[in-house]
């Protein structure tokens, strides 16, 4: 899982496992889903994301080994 954040255009993008996108479904107008051939959630892109969530504090907890 890897979480990056993108000053330059305020976006959030959050990737769940590194496997090819078949599909991106839009939740809103600044919020997509990209999807994997088993229908799976592989990433989410945040759009405007300093205003929509709180980019300034990141807390980590339950990692795997």
């Amino acid at each position: 899982m890897k979480m990056s954040y993108f000053d330059d255009t305020d976006t959030l993008y959050i990737e769940f496992k590194a496997v090819d996108i078949v599909e991106t479904k839009d939740l809103d107008e600044n919020t997509t889903l990209d999807i994997d051939v088993n229908g799976d959630i592989v990433a989410i892109t945040v759009e405007h994301a300093s205003n929509r969530t709180d980019i300034s504090e990141l807390t980590l907890s339950g990692i795997a080994a």
